[in-house]
Parts: structure tokens; C-alpha cells; sequence
């Protein structure tokens, strides 16, 4: 029986992995990845390495074994048929016979186009009876925090959200609470709701970066189509940025806070707030 993640060099998985590590030993863990050489840390710690690509869903076939734990990391290349790639690995992963299949959805309450793939995911999943996990997880600080430095260049917050709020969590977090239910028991058939413990205004986390940096940054609400604009304007396929933007406005409705309490319960810890993960990007 092996712990089986799939895009485990991504952002996300890398964090599962590390976090396994410290649970199970090196050999009971197998990474799926595109390309070996950014797995050759992993290879080293003893970790069974495993070459497979959603885009090709025969490279799937055999990879898993009966008992396995799969967490299925959803694909980051938004606008590709990500619902038939990830059917393809829950087939294999049905013909394998493994005992759970956690996927890393987004939250239930969000609307936006992005969602579109997680539910098609979720429906493929849930008809394919095996048994299964869904954790629907909220936002990463990172999403923001990463992306800093045009904050700092001009002074100024812009986004498209008004005054909705996020309850966002750092990766670290949301990989801890996957971690949880791929070494726990009793988590076959559960949908969880992930998200920070408290949710942040883009005024609060305006002035958060404010507050560290010492300098004066306003958060400037603009419409989704002004939105919309500025992220073209900066180099993203149009297609891209209307999905961003539309993001922005499910928060405007709410429809990223998370009152759940799911990710702390499995973590066993509060979870990361955005102005520490501010602060470790600041120092980076």
C-alpha cells in the first residue's frame, strides 16, 4: 500500500510530500510527476518516484495498486479539459481498486468560472463509486503574497472585490490537512470545507502591508471590468484575466469565507494568517 500524490513537485504537492515525510516512511510514499529530475530530492529521501502527465491519460494505466490513498492535486492549467484529466486518473485509479481518492477541489459556495471544473470533478468522482474525499479548499496566502512586488511598485491594493472578505490559509496548511486524511482513518466519504480562521478584508490586508513596509498603501476597489483591463494590460490572455476578475467578484458576495472550522479540526492547529505569509514574502 503506498500514499500516492500526483503533481507532487507542484506548489502544493511539494508541501504534501514534506509534510508525509514526517509521518510514514520514505517507501510507503510514491510522487507523480512529469519530470523525474525535479523529484531527484525526493528519489534521494527514498520516495518511489512515479512519471505520469494528465494530459496523457494512458500513463496512468497500472500505476496504482489495490489499497493505495490518492490524493488527486487538481491540474493548474486552467482552460485545458482539466474534468477529462482528471476522470482519467479516477478511472485508474477505480481500476486499481485503491482505497480513497482525495481531491483538492475548491470551496461549495463559490460560483465563479473556475469552479466549473472542480464540480465537473467532484460529479466524475462521486459516480465513480470509490471511496473518496473531498477537500474543497479556500484560497492560499500565497496567491497574494507572491505577487508583492507591483503592491510595493505602486503603492496601491487593486482589486475588484469591494469589501469582501477571504478566509485564506497558507499551502503549508492546506497540504497538513490532506496529510491528515491520508494517514488518518474515517475520512471516506467526507466533503470538507477548508479555509483560514479569519477572514481578511483587500482594505485590511492593505494596510497589513502597509503597517510592515511603513508605507502608505490604499486598497483602490475597481470594477471587474476595470479589473479586467489591468490584467490584460499586464500580459494575461484575456480569457485568463475575466476568470480572475470573476473570482474577485465571488468574494465580493462572500462566497470565499469559510466558517467551517474544517481545517483547523484537521490540522490540529490554527491556521497560518495572512500577515505572517506577508511577512515571509516581504523577507524573501
Amino acid at each position: 500500500m503506498s500514499i500516492v500524490v500526483t503533481g507532487a513537485t507542484g506548489h502544493l504537492g511539494r508541501h504534501v510530500v514534506e509534510q508525509l515525510l514526517e509521518k510514514v516512511p520514505a517507501e510507503q510514499i510514491t510522487a507523480v510527476v512529469r519530470n523525474a529530475e525535479k523529484a531527484a530530492d525526493f528519489a534521494d529521501r527514498g520516495v518511489k518516484i512515479a512519471l505520469a502527465d494528465y494530459s496523457a491519460p494512458a500513463s496512468f494505466d497500472g500505476l496504482f495498486a489495490a489499497g493505495d490513498k490518492v490524493l488527486l492535486i487538481s491540474g493548474s492549467e486552467v482552460g485545458n479539459d482539466r474534468v477529462g484529466q482528471h476522470t482519467a486518473v479516477i478511472d485508474a485509479a477505480k481500476a486499481a481498486g485503491v482505497a480513497l481518492l482525495a481531491y483538492t477541489s475548491a470551496p461549495g459556495t463559490l460560483t465563479a468560472a473556475l469552479a466549473d471544473d472542480h464540480r465537473g470533478t467532484e460529479k466524475a468522482l462521486l459516480a465513480s463509486g470509490l471511496p473518496y474525499t473531498l477537500l474543497r479548499n479556500g484560497w492560499y496566502n500565497e496567491n497574494f503574497t507572491e505577487n508583492l512586488a507591483p503592491v510595493l511598485e505602486h503603492g496601491a491594493v487593486v482589486q475588484a472585490a469591494g469589501d469582501g472578505r477571504i478566509s485564506s490559509a497558507s499551502r503549508a496548511d492546506f497540504a497538513a490537512a490532506a496529510v491528515a486524511v491520508l494517514t488518518g482513518e474515517g475520512h471516506e466519504n467526507q466533503t470538507y470545507e477548508l479555509g483560514g480562521d479569519d477572514a481578511w478584508s483587500f482594505a485590511e490586508y492593505a494596510a497589513e502591508i502597509g503597517r510592515q513596509t511603513g508605507k502608505e498603501i490604499p486598497y483602490s476597489a475597481v470594477s471587474v471590468e476595470v479589473y479586467t483591463g489591468i490584467l490584460t494590460g499586464a500580459g494575461l490572455p484575456e480569457a485568463f484575466a475575466a476568470i480572475l476578475a470573476g473570482v474577485d467578484a465571488s468574494i465580493e458576495k462572500g462566497e470565499l469565507v469559510v466558517t467551517s472550522g474544517d481545517l483547523a479540526r484537521l490540522t490540529g492547529r490554527p491556521a497560518t494568517p495572512i500577515s505572517e505569509s506577508i511577512a515571509v514574502a516581504l523577507k524573501g
